[in-house]
């Protein structure tokens, strides 16, 4: 049996791969650790959190010891880590925290976990360290629409069709590595130790660099969930300078089935890209989302365009990110399940079913709710 340890499993894109390992390996032990900052709800797992292969565990990945005690004492073969401070916008305010996290906290872990391998009969063998960064640790992409091309933002070009509408220049897992916020430097320099743990030791690891993921159960801090709350409460929609930022757009299902097909059929040492060939300059995406929102809501088309309030650009923004996934397409054989349409439908569709939630999240009380009941413990 293998017993699985899941850092940051009580987040957004960690719950959505806790539920895949849980429902789909009955036979595996998953043991899902998570702090519990702002971003780590258990509420986001109520569904499978009484199943006999789950453990929840509260702790703290910048605390080594607790990180040895927790390997040893459920003796963790692989670790799939997704815990990091992830806001852009809250690096630029707290880097101290981002690089303490991110950096340190990869660091625990990655010395604990080869500290008990080491110890253990088969060493290193049937082991493995699978660490989830971004592809903002590869910087930025010139904005490029090829003349004579209608851009495929306000047409009903297929996703592949947006994303080659931009010309050639994608990451590749061999682009180099050029960060640009204190949020992509801390995630750059964890993915460097994640590597110089396999080099140096001969430690089972891998890295995947993900695109931006959409989808249920995401902080509303972020786009698409701030923007959806936002139109139902009726409040400004901020859109930083024009608007002509382009992200790649992964829905987090299917981040979640390639991290699943990773784990267990990657190779160790090796970097996957993962995206979803879904690129939206995030005005246009903007529209799409209130064009979403007022239909299910039953609300005049237009009628929350108002609602667009342009604010001055974040430091340091990157103008363009896109992921090339065809190593991943080829080696492995994923590919995105969804087109952009599809998932954006049944994104504001669950947040508009599940108000209840994300009004908990916008209160703090889940926050208060924690803190009391492991404060008691």
């Amino acid at each position: 049996m293998k017993n699985i340890l899941i850092t940051g499993g009580a987040g957004f894109i960690g719950s959505h791969v806790v539920r895949l390992f849980v429902n789909k390996y009955p036979e595996y032990n998953i043991v899902n650790l998570d702090k519990l900052t702002y971003a780590g709800n258990l509420a986001n797992l109520r569904d499978i959190e009484d199943r006999p292969n789950y453990k929840f565990v509260r702790a703290d990945i910048c605390d080594y010891d607790e990180m040895r005690r927790i390997i040893e004492e459920n003796q963790i073969d692989g670790i799939i880590h997704l815990a990091a401070e992830s806001h852009v916008d809250r690096s630029i305010l707290d880097p101290f925290t981002f690089a303490r996290t991110n950096v340190m906290g990869t660091l625990a872990l990655l010395q604990a976990a080869k500290l008990y391998w080491e110890s253990r009969p088969e060493g290193f063998e049937g082991k493995l360290f699978y660490h989830i960064s971004t592809d903002e640790v590869y910087g930025a992409l010139e904005l490029t629409d090829p003349e004579g091309i209608e851009s495929p933002f306000t047409t009903t070009a297929s996703s592949s069709e947006h994303h080659l509408a931009f010309g050639r220049e994608f990451f590749l897992e061999t682009t180099k590595y050029n960060p640009h916020s204190p949020y992509s430097a801390s995630k750059a320099s964890s993915d460097h130790f994640v590597r110089a743990y396999h080099d140096t030791y001969g430690m089972p690891t891998l890295v995947t660099n993900c695109s931006n993921n959409y989808g249920p159960y995401q902080f509303p801090e972020k786009l698409i969930p701030l923007f959806i709350n936002n139109i139902r409460k009726r409040k400004p929609l901020p859109v930083y300078g024009k608007g002509e930022n382009v992200r790649d757009w992964l829905f987090v299902e299917d981040h979640a089935r390639a991290i699943d097909l990773i784990f267990h059929k990657g190779k160790p040492a090796q970097t996957y890209n993962i995206g979803g060939f879904n690129e939206w300059k995030n005005i246009d995406l903007i529209r799409v989302i209130i064009k979403t929102v007022d239909r299910l809501l039953g609300n005049p088309e237009g009628y929350s365009d108002e609602l667009i309030t342009y604010v001055t650009d974040r430091k340091g923004h990157d103008m363009r990110y896109a992921i090339d996934s065809r190593k991943l397409q080829a080696e492995l054989g994923w590919e995105p399940s969804l087109q952009f349409e599809e998932g954006i439908e049944k994104t504001v569709r669950w947040y508009l079913d599940n108000q209840e939630w994300i009004d908990n999240i916008t209160s703090g009380d889940y926050e208060k709710y924690y803190d009391n009941m492991y404060s008691n413990r």
